[in-house]
């Protein structure tokens, strides 16, 4: 194979790639690591990527990274940390909770300042019985 069309298959390679985007990097990652090559890898990257829900998880969470990504791409980070922070509260989980959940993750510490000061700013309001209550900013 010359030097020409291993560029050419390189560059399909990485055209169709960049047409999957963020997922595909992803993939792409998961099968280098698997150590193989071809189906095997891609199966294996698959079975990786979904966990104990196996290939069809994987393709599940790919397809999760793809509109998590274009939302991200379209509003930014600070908008959709900021409206999930406030859709937590307005679903009755507690500033208190979610401080607790976040705790068990590696989050910096501009983002974990950000969390605090936006669960302090937010004031929930009770709600009539049994209907979650209402969040203002």
């Amino acid at each position: 194979m010359s030097f020409n069309s291993e560029l050419t298959a390189l560059d399909r390679l990485v055209s169709m790639l960049v047409g999957l985007g963020v997922p595909g990097l992803i993939l792409l990652v998961a099968m280098g690591a698997t150590g193989s090559a071809g189906a095997p890898a891609l199966t294996t990257a698959l079975i990786a990527l979904g966990g104990p829900g196996g290939a069809i998880a994987g393709i599940s969470v790919l397809v999760l990274c793809s509109l998590i990504s274009a939302g991200l791409a379209n509003f930014g980070f600070r908008k959709v940390f900021e409206a999930m922070v406030l859709d937590l509260l307005e679903k009755g989980i507690s500033k208190q909770n979610i401080l607790e959940r976040v705790a068990c993750y590696s989050l910096t510490r501009r983002l974990t300042i950000r969390l605090i000061k936006l669960l302090e700013t937010s004031e929930v309001r009770e709600s009539p019985a049994g209907a979650a209550p209402a969040v203002e900013e």
